[in-house]
């Protein structure tokens, strides 16, 4: 299927392509599906695009990348709403509010985007019993590399 995006024009999507978020995003309730698109060229961040609203997509990264000590714990109704059965199944990013000079964006490390990438879910989760920023520098604009996934599950 065609889908036009707001940072790559029409592209072509399949089924298999399509995430699901059945609450939305916060703010952004309505939207319910979306598709996570390369960022060509730089690997450490994608755009989550929603298939409905052209103009609707967010930066987002691997917070592991910006923040090697992130750490967050899956509560039970999350792993079920997400059909969670397997660690390797999940993927966190990250939103990002990009600024000019590219220096000066954060992420929102108070946030995660946790999808299963096996049932194509995904959620928006709002970690309060942690000390995370809404607008966490990226630290020089680069990503620091540590590769380490910590979520504890």
């Amino acid at each position: 299927m065609k889908l036009t995006t707001l940072y790559f024009g029409e592209i072509v999507i399949t089924k298999d392509d399509i995430l699901t978020f059945d609450n939305g995003l916060p703010g952004f309730q309505e939207y319910k599906q979306f598709v996570l698109l390369d960022l060509e060229g730089n690997p450490a961040f994608k755009v989550l695009q929603s298939i409905n609203q052209e103009n609707l997509a967010f930066i987002v990264t691997n917070p592991f990348l910006i923040e090697a000590k992130y750490e967050f714990k899956l509560d039970q109704s999350t792993k079920q709403q997400l059909y969670i059965e397997e660690p390797n199944d999940v993927q966190v990013w990250n939103i990002v509010t990009v600024q000019d000079p590219f220096e000066r964006s954060t992420v929102n490390l108070k946030g995660p985007i946790v999808i299963n990438v096996k049932h194509k879910k995904g959620k928006q989760l709002l970690l309060s019993e942690f000390n995370y920023s809404t607008k966490s520098p990226i630290k020089g604009g680069e990503p620091n590399h540590a590769s380490t996934h910590k979520e504890n599950r």
